[in-house]
């Protein structure tokens, strides 16, 4: 697992649904509107059916005043330690190449 962690890291979207909409009193439909994208693009991302994509980190970045590598570390936390369960048993077969 990444790091030895067992437990998933924390999707973006579930950040944004558990902490910061109801902090910023906003619901899907202001998001999406303040970030100029679908209702449905906030929607799958909020329920993780969505990967934050440099275009949304972006967005998401500009309006909660933060940085797109902010999102996009999330993300990339959860895609490392999601394709690393899918493929652990191929992963170690794998053995490092031996120094010259």
């Amino acid at each position: 697992m990444l790091n030895g962690r067992k437990r998933r890291p924390t999707h973006p979207g579930e950040l944004l649904r558990a902490e910061i909409l109801p902090e910023a009193e906003l619901s899907q439909a202001e998001l999406a509107a303040w970030l100029g994208v679908s209702r449905r693009s906030v929607s799958d991302l909020l329920n993780e059916r969505r990967s934050v994509t440099p275009d949304m980190a972006h967005r998401l970045a500009r309006v909660f005043k933060t940085s797109p590598e902010f999102w996009m570390n999330l993300q990339q936390a959860v895609d490392i330690w999601e394709t690393l369960n899918a493929n652990h048993e191929e992963y170690s077969k794998l053995r490092p190449l031996k120094a010259a």
